[in-house]
């Protein structure tokens, strides 16, 4: 989650074309009689961008509404509140080398309620689940692997077990390099589910729809029983709470295993707003790629827009850059999740998270693929579910240039109509050829159909 990775692009085709041949399997929370949980992408705003380990409920609160009002009318539907809600201390980016959680009796996390009031007495996230259920949204919480240290040194009883405590089901070798509030917990162990079973049990009691899961995906066949615990005890809770597994990179051979215990799989690890970690998305989305449908979604992260960290700056994306997450995210049907202060919410930011046409591709397409062009240009293309075909030129490369893309590899003949979709405006007929000259770091988005 907070370490960098190095991608070569050169295994783009070879790995696309092998691990393109793995088997489908059924999504997670979805039977014969149950509808998928996320049968798109899923969409909402999550609080880690912009106030890293801090919000409070006053400002939780805030933004919830604010998204209510600004966002959720373009299907942002999912509010997440970020890591360490169960610290009092909580200060930054950073974690203190010796949490104090706050804890119940059977060593589950509670908010603190320094910071969440309306959870003192044990009543959890239950009062602000409830205010933005009113809002018309889900509710989220961020949760750790594993078991807190601390309930392992207070060796605190297991709910549901008898004479089952803390450090009878911990795995004090199993811990996050880079966060110190949980030990893994060892499912071999009598007790093991029966503790993540409590757990969700608790999430589900407050509310909560969302679960985004940290530390799971690596490495990921030393956590995948964890993984399958968690998606047992969601079972059992009785809600139908989505699981977003994090960080990556979740291995692509691993795709089978994922998309039935979870919705949505982070493909890297924290994405922030630099050139260099955008330009590496592309090759990991398109790996990704055969890999994507209802109900099993391949994350590529936060849209880290707008007001960033802490409010102490702004998106360091150029308007081309932010376009081009845009464009990305949304023809390789990853989640979007907003990660900037929605209380600063510009019109710029709001317009590029908001355009119908453009969420339509993310929410509304099919056949995703990406298509080998030529160093410093990409093209990805989609099926419009209303007919048609989607085509997204980039330009990755440092000058203005050329993008171009031949129609008749989507089975087009004659001329086309092209519509603009960032621009919202119909471009007329053209040939089959599809040429657009771009900005470095550029992006163009567009539907064709035949003339």
């Amino acid at each position: 989650m907070r370490e960098g990775t190095h991608i070569d692009r050169r295994g783009l085709l070879q790995g696309a074309a092998v691990l393109g041949g793995l088997a489908a399997a059924p999504a997670a929370g979805a039977t014969a009689k149950t509808p998928l949980l996320a049968p798109t992408p899923p969409m909402g705003w999550n609080s880690w961008n912009s106030f890293a380990t801090t919000i409070t409920e006053a400002q939780a609160l805030e933004t919830a509404t604010i998204q209510a009002r600004e966002l959720l009318p373009f299907g942002y539907t999912i509010f997440t509140i970020d890591i360490q809600w169960y610290e009092p201390e909580a200060s930054s980016y950073t974690y203190s080398a010796k949490p104090a959680p706050t804890l119940d009796a059977y060593g589950r996390l509670l908010p603190a309620p320094n910071r969440f009031p309306s959870a003192a007495n044990g009543k959890g996230f239950a009062t602000i689940a409830a205010k933005v259920h009113a809002l018309g949204m889900k509710f989220g919480v961020h949760l750790m692997r594993g078991i807190p240290r601390l309930a392992v040194e207070r060796n605190l009883p297991v709910l549901g077990t008898t004479g089952i405590r803390a450090a009878d089901i911990a795995d004090r070798s199993s811990i996050c390099p880079w966060n110190p509030d949980m030990y893994g917990v060892d499912m071999r162990k009598s007790g093991a589910q029966a503790y993540y079973d409590s757990v969700f049990a608790l999430l589900a009691a407050w509310g909560v729809d969302f679960v985004k899961m940290d530390d799971m995906s690596r490495p990921y066949d030393a956590h995948a029983p964890e993984i399958e615990a968690a998606a047992k005890a969601i079972k059992a809770s009785g809600r139908p709470i989505l699981l977003s597994l994090s960080p990556g990179e979740t291995p692509v051979p691993r795709a089978d295993h994922v998309a039935r215990h979870a919705q949505m799989w982070r493909i890297s690890d924290d994405f922030w707003d630099d050139w260099k970690m955008l330009e590496a998305q592309f090759t990991r989305l398109a790996n990704w790629s055969p890999h994507a449908r209802p109900g099993a979604w391949p994350d590529a992260d936060m849209l880290p827009l707008g007001r960033l960290a802490l409010g102490q700056r702004d998106t360091k994306f150029t308007p081309d850059e932010q376009r081009t997450l845009m464009t990305l995210w949304s023809i390789a049907r990853s989640p979007l999740i907003m990660g900037g202060d929605l209380r600063h919410l510009d019109a710029p930011t709001r317009a590029l998270l908001t355009n119908r046409e453009v969420l339509a591709v993310n929410q509304a397409s099919s056949d995703n693929r990406p298509w080998f062009v030529a160093d410093d240009r990409r093209v990805w293309t989609a099926r419009a579910n209303t007919g048609g075909h989607y085509v997204a030129l980039f330009n990755t490369g440092e000058k203005t240039g050329e993008a171009a893309f031949d129609l008749r590899l989507l089975g087009l003949s004659g001329r086309v109509q092209v519509r603009n979709l960032w621009e919202g405006k119909d471009e007329g007929p053209s040939p089959l050829r599809l040429t657009r000259t771009l900005p470095p770091h550029g992006a163009a988005l567009y539907r064709v159909i035949p003339a």
